[in-house]
């Protein structure tokens, strides 16, 4: 599929959204056990965690549905149920570490293996059981 000419293409994802039901489990899960910057916390709706020139967004998929409070933020009620994916870029070398720092976590691995352009790729859940994905940068070349 192309993208039409007289539409601008996107650069880049500014953001992308997850959802737990627990966000105190995704806050220790994130923060800690990967180690991503946190940059807000709103009580039971949401954490966010700033990813490079990205924020992952973890919303709790009950206060999403609700109408906005707050009229100079009127973003519309989102959501969704069940698991999710997100995919983090790392290194080979990186996901080796990742890999092992995972297991000292008991965190399973779900699969590991390389794609057939060559990028490795290592797949886990977290405690919401989305889907979190370690992959080199060159997955899409």
């Amino acid at each position: 599929m192309k993208i039409t000419p007289d539409i601008p293409a996107p650069s880049a994802i500014l953001e992308a959204a997850l959802y737990s039901d627990d966000l105190d489990a995704a806050e220790q899960f994130y923060g800690e056990v990967l180690g991503l910057e946190r940059i807000q916390r709103v009580a039971d709706r949401h954490v966010f965690y700033r990813i490079g020139g990205s924020v992952l967004l973890i919303f709790n998929p009950e206060q999403t549905e609700h109408p906005p409070t707050n009229p100079d933020l009127p973003v519309p009620p989102h959501g969704t149920r069940g698991a999710g994916h997100v995919c983090l870029v790392l290194t080979r070398d990186e996901i080796a570490v990742m890999r092992k720092h995972l297991l000292d976590w008991n965190i399973p691995v779900d699969a590991e293996f390389d794609w057939p352009g060559g990028a490795r790729s290592l797949y886990i859940r977290d405690p919401a059981g989305n889907s979190v994905e370690f992959a080199e940068g060159h997955l899409w070349d």
